[in-house]
């Protein structure tokens, strides 16, 4: 059967629209009482829209009595839909349903993650959006769980922050087929063609070498959590091996650490950490992608002076300077610009049939303080007495 096309009003959720065209079509005898309309996947077809989105309208039609569903043959146009229709011409207009957008975050314990989440309220509040918020404890499984939780609310649109190492996800490859309106925040999963908003990881780690190789240094480490799966991370070695080869300086395996994990005690890490930094006396300087604070404290118990003996550079400015012993130099990201882009596009998605999937990557600023200086080794000439 074929069903015409209908004209798309970018100011209304397309769930309103799906009701508005579904009601013309009975107002006007196109679909008499007790026929069938279109299924749940004709009607996702014609708007290019999720079908969870077509469940929404076709439930509040139901509710509304206008329409109603026999399990396995479909939805038909109530007998008596037209007092239904009438009962919904006479009454006052009601306030429109606040639209509706999720945001998953793998946890809310730094200003990175808490700047995202502001910047994702500044739009989403000024457009007139609510927000519905989540942490996923950095568990895929419990990521997962919450996805299916937000779908169960009248949801409009998804952001979400994937939890690290995560290579697939069968939910949001779901989200992705079904064109439900989704942006994934700071990282991309391999596979999965979606809208995706995160800083320029690469040239920023290349950066950061350049800083460190102005300052003499050529024994350079890195140190992360476990890279597969999470794009940021990759991106960041890449640019750090990158930077390495630039100057002429071989990459190093044994000096870079990248087998932490978020879901580890703080023995754990600090002990691969301890064990990293004694078993490489010859490394001056390196890039901590994460574990900042632990990483600083340690190297302090190893007796290694910052920056004196070793130059560090940080990602994310997520300690407030004034409260570190050494103020640290960091790849400050703009993580709040970050949240404030996964809103503007999500709303972009939201208001068209088709759009494109785009991946944004914002630049990052080098900001130095006193974790780098010279490589005294290789210039000892440069070292000044502190006072």
């Amino acid at each position: 059967m074929n069903w015409s096309h209908p004209t798309m009003n970018k100011h209304i959720p397309m769930y309103k629209e799906i009701e508005q065209y579904i009601i013309s079509q009975i107002r006007s005898n196109k679909w008499a009482p007790l026929s069938r309309i279109p299924s749940e996947n004709e009607l996702a077809e014609q708007f290019h829209v999720s079908r969870i989105t077509v469940k929404n309208a076709l439930s509040n039609l139901v509710e509304q009595r206008i329409v109603y569903r026999q399990q396995g043959k479909g939805t038909f146009v109530a007998e008596d839909h037209h007092q239904a229709l009438d009962e919904l011409t006479r009454a006052a207009s009601p306030a429109p349903r606040k639209r509706t957008v999720g945001f998953l975050m793998p946890r809310l314990d730094n200003r990175f993650t808490a700047n995202v989440l502001s910047g994702i309220e500044d739009v989403l509040s000024a457009e007139g959006y609510r927000m519905l918020f989540s942490k996923t404890n950095d568990s895929q499984q419990d990521e997962i769980v919450r996805i299916k939780e937000m779908l169960e609310f009248p949801l409009d649109g998804l952001i979400i922050y994937p939890v690290e190492g995560e290579n697939y996800n069968s939910e949001i490859l779901s989200l992705t087929l079904s064109k439900f309106p989704l942006v994934l925040v700071d990282r991309s999963l391999k596979g999965i063609e979606t809208t995706s908003v995160s800083s320029d990881n690469f040239t920023s780690s290349v950066e950061a070498v350049n800083h460190l190789y102005e300052y003499g240094h050529k024994s350079i480490g890195f140190i992360s959590s476990r890279p597969e799966g999470t794009s940021s991370i990759e991106e960041r070695i890449a640019g750090y091996e990158y930077g390495l080869e630039q100057h002429g300086i071989l990459i190093d395996r044994s000096l870079q650490l990248s087998t932490l994990t978020f879901s580890q005690s703080i023995e754990e890490t600090m002990n691969s950490l301890r064990q990293f930094i004694i078993s490489n006396p010859q490394m001056t300087a390196l890039l901590a992608s994460s574990f900042g604070p632990e990483i600083s404290r340690v190297a302090i118990e190893c007796g290694r002076r910052l920056p004196e003996d070793l130059s560090i550079i940080f990602f994310d400015d997520v300690v407030d300077p004034i409260f570190c012993v050494v103020a640290p130099t960091v790849i400050a990201q703009q993580e709040r610009e970050i949240g404030r882009e996964a809103a503007r596009l999500l709303i972009e998605q939201m208001g068209e049939t088709q759009s494109q999937c785009k991946r944004v990557k914002l630049p990052s600023k080098l900001i130095v303080r006193d974790s780098t200086g010279p490589n005294l080794l290789a210039a000892p000439e440069l070292a000044e007495p502190r006072t």
